[in-house]
């Protein structure tokens, strides 16, 4: 899934490059919006329904390039892969042609009962969903791994 969004003045530090912290919010933001738009899952309105919703369990993230000051750019995002209790979503923020990898995160979101606030399991069809959409990377189980990856496919580029 992509979308694109432009780096604001209010994200920046002072070199004029996104603050460290705001990629996370750019990141995060788009995935919701793609899930929303792809496959019409307004997570919210979900929680509020079932009483289920997903907290985060872990960000890994590797900032390659700047992302400069009203710069337009790409994030796309895809579902790695899941469990009964958790998604693994890889997310990457480009310029806009995709040829140049400005950020990578990993996230783990882990299912979570409102109600409880406990950790659950997901829905049947949550589950089915899953399965219809996962995307992983072949011979990738780390992030240091998928870093080194793409590192390598650069300097091939180059």
């Amino acid at each position: 899934m992509k979308s694109t969004a432009t780096v604001r003045f209010q994200d920046c530090d002072p070199f004029n490059h996104l603050n460290n912290s705001k990629y996370i919010d750019y990141m995060v933001n788009a995935r919701e919006d793609q899930i929303m738009e792809h496959y019409g899952l307004n997570i919210y309105q979900y929680a509020q329904e079932t009483g289920m919703s997903w907290v985060v369990g872990s960000n890994q993230i590797a900032y390659l390039k700047p992302a400069l000051l009203m710069e337009k750019v790409l994030i796309e995002s895809q579902l790695l892969s899941y469990s009964e209790k958790e998604l693994r979503v890889e997310v990457r923020m480009l310029n806009t042609d995709g040829t140049q990898l400005k950020a990578l995160m990993w996230i783990s979101f882990i299912a979570f009962n409102i109600a409880t606030a406990r950790i659950a399991e997901h829905e049947d069809r949550m589950m089915q969903l899953f399965e219809a959409v996962v995307h992983p990377i072949d011979n990738i189980s780390n992030f240091e791994s998928r870093i080194a990856q793409i590192r390598a496919s650069q300097k091939k580029i180059k």
